[in-house]
């Protein structure tokens, strides 16, 4: 049985453990506040954006521009969105398993990661899985020029044939306790397009574009594949918070019942020595009689 000294000190260890958990789950939930703002800001236009494209989807099939084409599927880039950081709960496990499994389900070579956060670039390389491209150090906040530099690469790899297709593997944030594993195509355009087949096919035709039907195209397309990407990285970024929050939470719980639980074993052992000394006091008392 651990002494009375030891549990003293394991007390104040654990009481020190509790506040720090406990200001971590502050400025979790903190952080949560502004990651929900923006991910439900960028929802609506990601929406509408995804909506005028479905309209119009008819008119670029007959343009046959180059994100709507697609291919046989010989290679798929997986975008795979996790943090820089732990202390999330079961926030990067979760996604990485689903990750891991797609891979080993795959013929090899033919799913290739493009790693968003150092905890999943981490554990794909320690696994030997293929890493096509990782981008870590992220900024405290979902940034616009991040999802704009992450869908410049993708676009440069998919029209120069390097992969044929490229999905989105995120975590969708419902609310503070609840997210889920999202895997949606990225491209080709056509194939997210195609969700609303009678929407692109009634207005094809009674489309008009100013200037031209190209133009339109070439501003539209960059602009849907960024705001969907940066959607993406703001729900994720709202799910890492809400279960880094939930985390910290639970552990300053389980800290203050371990506290809880150390202070009774403490005080059991301090009311047995106090009676093991009136006793020996006692029986010394009675063997001087």
């Amino acid at each position: 049985m651990a002494s009375l000294k030891d549990l003293r000190r394991r007390i104040r260890a654990t009481k020190s453990m509790q506040q720090i958990f406990k200001a971590m789950e502050m400025v979790a939930a903190a952080k949560l506040r502004r990651a929900q703002a923006r991910a439900q800001a960028a929802s609506p236009y990601s929406a509408k954006i995804s909506a005028m494209l479905a309209n119009l989807a008819g008119a670029a099939a007959e343009l046959e521009h180059p994100l709507f084409k697609a291919r046989e599927v010989k290679t798929t880039a997986l975008v795979l969105i996790t943090a820089d950081r732990g202390f999330a709960g079961p926030y990067n496990t979760a996604i990485l398993r689903v990750a891991e499994q797609r891979l080993k389900n795959a013929v090899p070579g033919s799913v290739q990661c493009v790693v968003v956060g150092r905890k999943g670039r981490d554990y794909l390389k320690r696994r030997g899985y293929p890493v096509l491209a990782v981008y870590a150090d992220l900024p405290g906040e979902a940034s616009l020029e991040l999802a704009r530099t992450i869908t410049n690469d993708l676009t440069a790899k998919f029209l120069s044939g390097e992969v044929d297709r490229v999905e989105i593997l995120y975590t969708h944030f419902v609310n503070a306790v609840v997210r889920k594993v999202i895997n949606e195509t990225f491209l080709p355009i056509g194939e997210v397009a195609s969700g609303n087949p009678g929407a692109g096919a009634s207005s094809a035709g009674s489309a008009l574009f100013e200037p031209d039907a190209e133009t339109i195209f070439a501003e539209l397309l960059p602009r849907y594949a960024t705001a969907k990407l940066y959607a993406s990285l703001a729900d994720s970024l709202a799910s890492e918070h809400s279960a880094r929050m939930v985390a910290m939470g639970s552990a300053r719980k389980n800290a203050g019942e371990l506290v809880d639980s150390l202070t009774l074993t403490r005080n059991r052992l301090r009311q047995a020595m106090i009676t093991r000394e009136i006793s020996e006091l006692v029986g010394g008392a009675e063997a001087l009689k």
